[in-house]
């Protein structure tokens, strides 16, 4: 069922060999990760760690965030990471944490050459004022963060859908439907016409259940719980 979609798995996370494991796998078009999955993974060296991914994935477009909190230091930052490789493409969050608007140097970037990956988009306004940055840019990206949409009880698919629409006015800009909570997410992605799904390794590894029969799903659940019940010396 897979090969039915259109839509493009980009691989999340800051895990070096989950990542570098997934390098050649045909279901990947690309890969992301972030300062906070980086933290948990309990790197220090954010240089080191890309060159090391640089080494395998020279293809695939990879995705590398800025950390800066003014848009000076973010648009030295962002230069610099945008000079790793051809196939970089630098993250920048839509606001600086006091809430400030990151498109003028956004727009800079873009036009000036930089592939950005906007991050942290959760609004169709902020999908426009992005869009608009972007439109007569190099390449782009834009990250709604449907799964944290949909931890606020919010429906995510209408703000993507329009997101799409919005998207159409910066042709060379894709849309990401970033943080997906279950697979169901790619098949709702795909139908809605988004670009691209980014997918830690724990929901990679799900991916062999799309379009799995219930039935067969039902008795193999059966069989989990008892082979695991065995498993734990469990008596009655």
């Amino acid at each position: 069922m897979l090969e039915d979609l259109s839509v493009k798995i980009f691989a999340d996370g800051a895990d070096l060999d989950g990542i570098l494991a997934l390098a050649d796998d045909p279901r990947i078009s690309g890969f992301t990760t972030n300062p906070t999955l980086m933290w948990k993974a309990g790197l220090t060296d954010y240089g080191a760690f890309a060159q090391r991914l640089l080494e395998r994935i020279m293809k695939h477009p990879i995705s590398f965030e800025v950390f800066a909190d003014n848009l000076e230091d973010v648009r030295r930052q962002a230069r610099l990471i945008a000079s790793w490789g051809d196939n970089v493409y630098v993250k920048i969050p839509v606001t600086m944490t006091t809430g400030e608007a990151t498109a003028p140097v956004v727009r800079e970037l873009s036009e000036s050459g930089v592939k950005v990956n906007v991050t942290a988009v959760f609004t169709t306004a902020q999908v426009e004022l992005v869009a608009a940055a972007v439109k007569d840019g190099a390449p782009s990206c834009v990250s709604v963060f449907a799964g944290r949409i949909g931890d606020t009880g919010i429906d995510p698919q209408p703000i993507i859908a329009r997101a799409v629409d919005i998207l159409v006015d910066a042709p060379l800009s894709e849309l990401i439907w970033a943080s997906p909570r279950e697979i169901l997410n790619v098949v709702q992605a795909d139908r809605l016409g988004c670009h691209i799904i980014t997918m830690t390794n724990d929901l990679v590894a799900k991916l062999d259940s799309l379009g799995k029969d219930l039935d067969q799903f039902s008795l193999e659940t059966v069989q989990m719980f008892r082979r695991d019940a065995l498993a734990a010396g469990f008596s009655l």
